[in-house]
């Protein structure tokens, strides 16, 4: 069984810049990079969350503050904006904790995003939702910035000069941390009865 397919599209950050620019302009001209960068920050904020419809209303909201404030964005080399857009995603996932305050009840199946796609067969889309939630139950067990670093580098897919800078950190502190953590998750694998069951969920 299959737990997660993030989305593995050409990353094409070059012109990022000159995207942004454009949207400066024109802000039609906005479209291009969400539908560029929506996929990754939804899988992101989908592990963080848990519910769909929460997931879905915090993208929106991730998205609203990006244009409202690409005015004041500096683009300043490769990876900018992806690293700035999931600072945005990472604080907003923060208030979106924050406002719950409390630790969340267990999800019904049908509540659980699907992750890359949607699929007709019913036995399909339950199979997937049971792997997020035993997936994100796994990463839920690692120390919170930890949780962080993988859910951006795995589900996010961010290098980690980008996830350095949505955290505040510096690359060597990302790169530490993301270590760690996939040795917690390894040890946290054997430990389950679903080893087999995540084939290569986390490859570099």
């Amino acid at each position: 069984m299959v737990l997660t397919e993030t989305h593995h599209a050409q990353h094409m950050t070059e012109d990022d810049c000159e995207q942004v620019e454009r949207t400066r302009r024109d802000r039609q001209a906005f479209r291009p990079l969400f539908q560029r960068y929506q996929p990754r920050v939804f899988a992101y904020v989908a592990y963080r969350v848990g519910r769909n419809q929460d997931a879905e209303d915090v993208v929106a909201e991730v998205f609203r503050r990006a244009l409202a404030g690409l005015s004041a964005f500096q683009c300043e080399h490769t990876g900018s904006f992806a690293g700035w857009l999931f600072r945005i995603a990472h604080n907003e996932v923060a208030r979106f904790h924050a406002r719950l305050g409390r630790q969340p009840p267990p999800l019904a199946l049908d509540d659980l995003p699907l992750i890359a796609g949607d699929f007709p067969d019913p036995e399909r889309d339950l199979e997937r939702r049971e792997g997020f939630a035993r997936l994100r139950g796994l990463i839920g067990q690692l120390a919170p910035r930890r949780q962080e670093i993988v859910t951006l580098r795995f589900f996010g897919e961010l290098p980690n000069r980008e996830i350095a800078l949505a955290l505040g950190l510096d690359e060597r502190t990302v790169a530490s941390h993301l270590c760690r953590a996939l040795d917690d998750l390894e040890r946290l694998l054997s430990q389950s009865d679903i080893q087999e069951e995540i084939p290569h969920a986390f490859e570099p």
